[in-house]
C-alpha cells in the first residue's frame, strides 16, 4: 500500500513575472543605495578635502589626479638666482657722494726721518762727544781707528767733535778774554768761520794714551794730528795708509 503525496499547487504566471519584477527591483534598490553609500563616503573622507572642486569649462572631474606642474625656468637675466656669484656688489666708485663731503683717507705710513747729513747746520742736540755729526770721511775712518786701538787694549774716546757755531763763538770769546787778543786766542780757538770743528772736520779725543796711540797709527787709517799745541786735535788730512803732512806749531785764522 503505497502513501500518496499531496501535490503542489501550481503557480500562475503572473505570480511568476511578479517575483522576478520584485527581486529586479530588490537588486536595484541595493545597488543604489551601495551607490550612494559609496560617494557619501568619498564626499564625507578626509581626503575630500585636500582636493579642490573646480568648476569651469576643460576642468579635470572629481577624483581625476592633477596634471602635474612644471617649475618655472628661465633665463640669468630673467629670473634672479640666490648665490654668492649673483649677489650683487658694491663698488666704492659708483656710490655716490654728498656735495662738500669727502671720505676720510688712510694716512699713508711716513718714513722716519733721515740722519742728519754733516752739511746741516748743528743744534744743540747733535751729540758732541760722539762721531755722529763727523763728516762721511772723518767718521768712517776713526771709526776703523776706534776698533783697531780697542783691539790693542786702547779705548779712543770723543771729547769734543762737531760744534755748533754759538758754542764755537763762545769759546773763542772765552779765550779772547783768556789770552788778552783775538790773534793769540785763535792759536787755541778759531773763530767759528775757520773751526774744522764747526765743519765736522775734527775731533779732540782723550784720554792720553788713545792721543798717544792715534798719533802714532792714524796714518794707516788716513787721520793725522794737525797742531803740536793740541796732541788732542786730529783731522782726515791725508789718504788711508799715507805718511801724515808735517805738523803746524797752532792753529791761525786764515783770511
Amino acid at each position: 500500500m503505497t502513501e500518496q503525496l499531496p501535490q503542489r499547487p501550481r503557480r500562475t504566471l503572473r505570480s511568476r513575472l511578479l517575483s522576478v519584477t520584485g527581486a529586479a527591483v530588490l537588486v536595484t534598490v541595493v545597488g543604489s543605495v551601495l551607490i550612494w553609500h559609496t560617494q557619501l563616503g568619498e564626499f564625507l573622507s578626509p581626503e575630500a578635502d585636500k582636493e579642490p572642486v573646480v568648476s569651469g569649462l576643460n576642468a579635470p572631474g572629481v577624483g581625476a589626479p592633477p596634471p602635474p606642474t612644471k617649475l618655472a625656468t628661465g633665463s640669468p637675466a630673467n629670473q634672479p638666482t640666490r648665490g654668492p656669484s649673483s649677489a650683487p656688489t658694491k663698488a666704492p666708485k659708483s656710490e655716490p657722494t654728498k656735495p662738500g663731503s669727502t671720505k676720510p683717507t688712510t694716512p699713508a705710513p711716513t718714513k722716519p726721518a733721515p740722519t742728519k747729513s754733516p752739511k746741516s747746520t748743528p743744534t744743540a742736540e747733535y751729540g758732541e762727544q760722539n762721531i755722529n755729526a763727523l763728516s762721511p770721511k772723518l767718521r768712517a775712518r776713526l771709526k776703523k781707528a776706534i776698533v783697531a786701538a780697542r783691539a790693542d787694549g786702547v779705548r779712543i774716546q770723543i771729547n769734543s767733535g762737531r760744534r755748533s757755531t754759538a758754542k764755537q763763538q763762545r769759546l773763542f770769546d772765552d779765550a779772547v778774554k783768556k789770552y788778552g787778543s783775538a790773534k793769540a786766542a785763535s792759536r787755541w780757538v778759531l773763530p767759528p768761520k775757520y773751526s774744522a770743528h764747526v765743519q765736522g772736520k775734527a775731533v779732540d779725543i782723550k784720554p792720553a794714551a788713545a792721543m798717544q796711540w792715534l798719533d802714532k797709527n792714524g796714518w794707516r787709517f788716513g787721520v793725522c794730528r794737525r797742531y803740536d799745541n793740541e796732541p788732542w786735535h786730529f783731522e782726515a788730512l791725508t789718504a788711508p795708509g799715507t805718511k801724515c803732512p808735517p805738523r803746524e806749531p797752532h792753529s791761525v785764522a786764515k783770511k
